[in-house]
């Protein structure tokens, strides 16, 4: 492939499961991570204490920031980021739960259409 016909753009997936062992702790953390931040307009703070009060999952999408997964990765910028949370009910021994799933099935579609 020529150098002008690949994109300098990577799209990484990522996919967390997590088990929350103290929701206090979270939920504190959050609160904090929220009361530090001074570029946090007061109406969204509101809404922001109270989203992570009433949600763990919430909670944690607060303290998980993609930029901190790539910053200190050498040559690139982050360019764009999306992310949230939600509760799930999880069995490690479930094949629903093959990670690995996912991107054989974007593979095969990738290859058909190539």
């Amino acid at each position: 492939m020529e150098t002008e016909d690949t994109s300098r753009f990577v799209r990484v997936r990522v996919e967390l499961v997590l088990e929350v062992e103290d929701e206090a702790a979270l939920t504190a953390a959050a609160l904090r991570r929220i009361a530090g931040d001074p570029e946090m307009p007061p109406a969204e703070r509101v809404h922001a204490e109270r989203a992570v009060t009433e949600d763990t999952a919430e909670a944690l999408a607060h303290l998980v920031d993609p930029f901190d997964l790539v910053s200190e990765v050498p040559g690139v910028e982050l360019q764009q980021a999306s992310w949230s949370g939600e509760r799930v009910d999880y069995d490690p021994d479930s094949p629903d739960w093959d990670l690995d799933e996912d991107d054989g099935a974007e593979d095969d579609e990738e290859e058909a259409a190539g």
